[in-house]
């Protein structure tokens, strides 16, 4: 629950001068009727994310969603049709809310994100037809379509983009992988020009996951350690290094005189990045690790709401993404020479967040068909 509004509203509004917008990475039926997400706007929060564990959590662990469900039982639709009745409300309305956002912001800020169903993240022509009827049907200029950076995903992107599809590129963890999506959308904002199409109405950003490489490199860095190396000093390293690397990426492909630069003039916006899963999952790190090491321009950072929180309490506004850059090469360099390669891992990670995403997906269609035998249809 947001609190002490005067000490979050002056950090949000430092990190906004740096150029650095916070979303919450949370949406649930009880966050919009309580007027929580409201609370979080009036501080500062400019956006929202979701993805198939929040809602899963939401649906599953409340009761708030029960009365619609019924209505939508008593309809007779199967349990896709359900849970799209139940997450797309949310959608709309969390739209609604942040549209003022949006038009303040000349459509920079203000946006939801809602995820493409995570079993086509390995299915090109699937995930295009599901972005496609999913943005047609929120029908708000405001929300962005979640698409994996998988190999498939990848051209689906730049269909999307082409199409004037608002894109939230997700589970981006390696550097290898985020160059094809900035070129997907450097593709896709071109095409979509040569169309005779506006650029300047196209949005979208490519969401970065930060502490899963943490989790899993210390992990590994932990069994190195038993067999004797010295490796202390590399834990909790190799997320903010990979993400500052990243950083330097999208600052040489979006600068002002490069490709982009033809486009820029007919008003297209660069890709920003959003850091993403920026939690801490180890206790001994500081809660606000990862919101003080990746601050800077033209970045977003959303973050679950204790994590706003936690850095809004006693978080540090100062950009530091483009600083000490030769020693974030020489962490990676120093665990590649233990024999941990950064490409291993994230495209490890990637998979991984498929399959967890995908698992969520079905957990929370199970609780639905649970519930389908549990509740009784009134009226």
């Amino acid at each position: 629950m947001a609190s002490r509004s005067c000490r979050v509203s002056t950090t949000i509004k430092a990190l906004s001068d740096l150029g650095q917008s916070i979303w919450c990475d949370n949406i649930s039926r009880q966050m919009l009727d309580s007027g929580e997400l409201q609370r979080w706007i009036d501080l500062g929060v400019t956006g929202v994310t979701s993805n198939p564990t929040i809602f899963m959590k939401a649906v599953t662990g409340s009761r708030a969603y029960d009365a619609r469900f019924n209505d939508l039982l008593a309809e007779g639709l199967d349990i896709m049709a359900i849970y799209e009745g139940l997450v797309l409300p949310d959608i709309t309305d969390a739209a609604d809310i942040l549209r003022p956002i949006y038009e303040r912001t000349d459509g920079v800020d203000g946006y939801v994100s809602l995820e493409v169903n995570p079993r086509l993240a390995y299915d090109t022509d699937g995930t295009v037809a599901e972005a496609r009827r999913l943005f047609n049907e929120v029908d708000r200029p405001n929300v962005l379509i979640k698409v994996p950076a998988t190999d498939e995903g990848i051209p689906a992107i730049e269909t999307l983009l082409a199409e004037g599809i608002n894109v939230n590129v997700t589970l981006i963890f390696g550097l290898e992988v985020y160059d094809k999506v900035i070129r997907a959308y450097i593709n896709g904002v071109t095409q979509h020009e040569a169309a005779g199409r506006d650029p300047a109405r196209i949005a979208s950003v490519a969401s970065f996951f930060i502490s899963r490489v943490d989790t899993l490199i210390d992990r590994l860095l932990a069994k190195k350690k038993t067999a004797g190396a010295k490796v202390d000093h590399l834990l909790g390293r190799a997320a903010i290094a990979n993400a500052k690397l990243a950083y330097a990426r999208f600052a040489e492909m979006f600068r002002a005189d490069g490709e982009m630069k033809p486009l820029f003039a007919k008003g297209a916006r660069v890709q920003r990045p959003v850091w993403a899963s920026t939690s801490t999952k180890n206790p001994d790190y500081p809660e606000t690790m990862y919101v003080d090491g990746l601050v800077g321009p033209d970045t977003v950072n959303t973050l679950p709401p204790q994590t706003i929180q936690a850095a809004l309490d006693y978080g540090r506004a100062a950009s530091v993404l483009s600083r000490n850059l030769p020693e974030e090469r020489r962490v990676l360099e120093e665990l590649a020479g233990l024999g941990i390669e950064i490409k291993t891992v994230t495209d490890q990670l990637r998979i991984d967040g498929v399959a967890a995403f995908a698992t969520s997906f079905d957990e929370l269609l199970d609780n639905l068909v649970h519930k389908q035998s549990q509740l009784k249809v009134t009226g």
